[in-house]
């Protein structure tokens, strides 16, 4: 049972085509077995039954035409003649008489001594042979012709024999059956051939049932693939009426109706892209003429009137907080219209981070934990962004202090910062006169990942915003709908690290706390190849990009 287990589970995941020539082979198998067996058992009853029957015909004739001119004591001599005459007919077989002589003695008389004896005839056989039957109605006589099939020395032989009803001798005949299993031997030779034929046609039979029906089946699988990869006009040729070209037709529908629909949606989001660019646009001009009113408006606040003085502060916040809104939504629309480029330069992280720190004036509420030395070839405004992002987030909606590691991983002497002490982001060490451009490319020669982890000590994050913390416009809270931030901030973040080849991941911390994990790749040239331009100079950007980064930052709410 384990075995036809686990065949049939072999079965069950190879391929359709195994499948249907090994199933049309047990069919064909089973029925030409099941034929030739019932054929060779047909004809072996048929060819051994006629072969018995007529042997038993002529030695019945004979023993009574032999004897009939026997007297009822005859010599030995005459029961040897008989024997003689009976085996000399056309059946050729071998005859042994046994009979009482005129002086009380038995005798025997055979024509094959060493075949044929009164000891080689089965004692079953002599003793239903001699046993006398009640003569009535149903039994005319006492004694019948009895016979047996029995092998000797591996040759079969038919052995039977009778007592002459009236006091004559008893007779027993041997006749061999070799001629009859040798052509038995060659009927199942032939119907063996014939199994093996019909069981070879029934394979290349399945073979070519397989690939007419597979072929239509094995072409809708390869339009699917090209569908599925967006060839969207992919189309089967179709021909026929059955089930298969039906399904054809269906595909060819499918797909069309497909191939309208998404032209429709890409059509629809390109207006929408196109929308929200334009507006983005035209709020511009109008933008900056309200933002230089409100900065005018905030270095006189001083002399304004006090009940005014409220008012002017919240014109200039709004309009500081629509002002990003709108370099959001720009930035939004060259990611979703592919526009977005990397402009690589070397950069050293840990200078990087403290840039961005320095130039958000979060020096005593951030602790880095960082080496020098660690180069990557990344685009320093973009990283920027992303670090204002999560470090920005981290401060508004965590707690303090907000923790920044650098680390690299994958690389050979990886470990970088292992052991490197907690410091604060004000507290780092000047920058040694000889780290140039040879010390750069050692530092991201190894190659890997480059691993940025912020962590806070708040709350942490609630299971069941966690899965859309990157989400645009998302916030938490429903109940805080103008809160600072527009829900795009860490979208944008997102977007930046998938620029690079990176990813960025939110997790809780079981102590406590939220954790965001910045993965990106220790040199983006290959994806600089794709699009982006490298920018010469070689010194790494410390404060590059940081102003922008500013009004970009801490836009999203938990």
């Amino acid at each position: 049972m384990r075995l036809l287990r686990r065949t049939s589970g072999l079965l069950r995941w190879t391929s359709l085509r195994l499948r249907l020539v090994v199933v049309f082979a047990l069919v064909a198998l089973t029925a030409a077995v099941s034929a030739s067996g019932i054929a060779y058992w047909l004809n072996r009853n048929t060819v051994l039954d006629r072969t018995q029957n007529s042997v038993l015909k002529d030695f019945r004739k004979s023993l009574e035409d032999s004897t009939r001119s026997l007297p009822q004591r005859p010599r030995c001599a005459e029961l040897q003649d008989a024997a003689r005459q009976m085996a000399g007919g056309p059946q050729n077989y071998t005859v042994l008489l046994i009979g009482v002589d005129r002086e009380g003695k038995d005798c025997a008389a055979t024509t094959n001594k060493d075949l044929l004896t009164l000891k080689t005839v089965p004692k079953s056989l002599r003793a239903a042979v001699n046993e006398v039957r009640k003569v009535d109605e149903s039994n005319r006589y006492p004694h019948h012709l009895y016979w047996q099939r029995e092998e000797f020395g591996d040759v079969p032989y038919l052995v039977a024999g009778a007592k002459v009803i009236g006091g004559g001798p008893t007779g027993y005949m041997m006749k061999s059956l070799a001629a009859e299993r040798q052509d038995l031997n060659s009927l199942a030779w032939s119907l063996g051939i014939a199994t093996a034929l019909a069981l070879v046609g029934s394979a290349l039979l399945a073979q070519a049932a397989a690939t007419t029906v597979l072929r239509p089946v094995q072409r809708l699988g390869h339009a699917a693939r090209q569908l599925g990869e967006g060839r969207l006009d992919t189309r089967l040729r179709v021909t026929g009426t059955d089930e298969l070209a039906d399904l054809s037709r269906t595909f060819n529908r499918t797909a069309e109706r497909l191939e309208q629909r998404v032209e429709e949606l890409s059509a629809r989001e390109a207006s929408s892209r196109r929308f929200v660019a334009d507006m983005s646009h035209e709020l511009r001009t109008p933008l900056t003429a309200i933002t230089a009113v409100s900065e005018v408006l905030e270095e006189e606040s001083e002399s304004l009137d006090p009940m005014i003085a409220p008012a002017v502060q919240l014109v200039v916040s709004e309009t500081r907080r629509l002002n990003d809104l709108v370099e959001n939504l720009m930035e939004v629309t060259r990611f979703d219209a592919g526009t977005a480029r990397l402009v690589l330069d070397d950069v050293d992280v840990a200078d990087q981070v403290t840039a961005c720190i320095d130039a958000r004036a979060w020096l005593d509420a951030v602790h880095l934990d960082a080496d020098r030395g660690i180069v990557a070839l990344l685009d320093p405004r973009r990283l920027d962004v992303i670090l204002a992002n999560l470090i920005g987030n981290a401060l508004k909606h965590g707690g303090s202090p907000v923790r920044v590691s650098v680390r690299t991983e994958g690389a050979p002497g990886d470990g970088a910062g292992g052991g490197a002490a907690e410091a604060s982001a004000g507290g780092r060490e000047p920058e040694r006169p000889d780290a140039g451009q040879p010390a750069r490319d050692a530092g991201r020669a190894g190659g890997g990942d480059l691993v940025i982890r912020v962590r806070d000590h708040g709350p942490g994050i609630p299971e069941e915003v966690l899965p859309h913390v990157f989400d645009r416009f998302y916030k938490a809270s429903a109940s805080r709908p103008r809160s600072e931030g527009s829900g795009l901030g860490l979208s944008i973040a997102l977007e930046n690290a998938h620029i690079h080849g990176g990813e960025i991941t939110a997790a809780n911390l079981p102590e406590g706390g939220a954790v965001f994990t910045l993965r990106l790749p220790m040199d983006a040239s290959r994806l600089a190849d794709d699009g982006g331009s490298r920018r010469d100079g070689g010194a790494p950007q410390e404060r590059g990009g940081a102003s922008r980064a500013a009004d970009e930052g801490t836009e999203d709410d938990r």
